[in-house]
């Protein structure tokens, strides 16, 4: 069986977000399958989505502290400014971590490890609400 529904997350200030419960909670359809995958796509070019620790927020806050320092704003060689000082290194960030995750699907539930979460990485200062496509396949 296959099911496809669009997600649209609360709007979140720069960082890394724990998003796990929210799209599970937005996704009772998990509940028909007893194994499969999902895959989840942000629709931006400007937010990433990952899987990483789910404990500790120290990790989310070391993320984006580790990609500030390598993509700073204002660089004298970026080209595309317009859309303000956060804009090309959103772009940026979004292809060093990506667009989309996959998860086993397990009696109904996102099959994660324990210590593992769906973090939306939130690039721009203010980036507002963020689409993910949601993809379930299995049975």
């Amino acid at each position: 069986m296959w099911f496809q529904k669009t997600i649209v997350l609360k709007p979140r200030s720069r960082g890394f977000h724990l998003v796990t419960a929210e799209i599970t909670a937005n996704l009772p359809e998990l509940a028909r399958f007893r194994q499969g995958i999902a895959h989840f796509f942000i629709q931006h070019t400007s937010a990433s989505l990952t899987i990483n620790e789910n404990a500790d927020a120290d990790v989310r806050s070391d993320l984006e502290a580790y990609l500030l320092a390598q993509v700073p704003e204002r660089a004298p060689y970026y080209r595309h400014t317009l859309e303000g000082d956060d804009d090309m290194p959103a772009h940026i960030k979004a292809v060093l971590v990506g667009n989309s995750v996959t998860v086993p699907l397990r009696q109904g539930r996102l099959a994660l490890g324990t210590w593992q979460g769906i973090y939306l990485g939130e690039h721009r200062n203010h980036g507002g609400s963020r689409s993910l496509v949601a993809t379930l396949h299995g049975d």
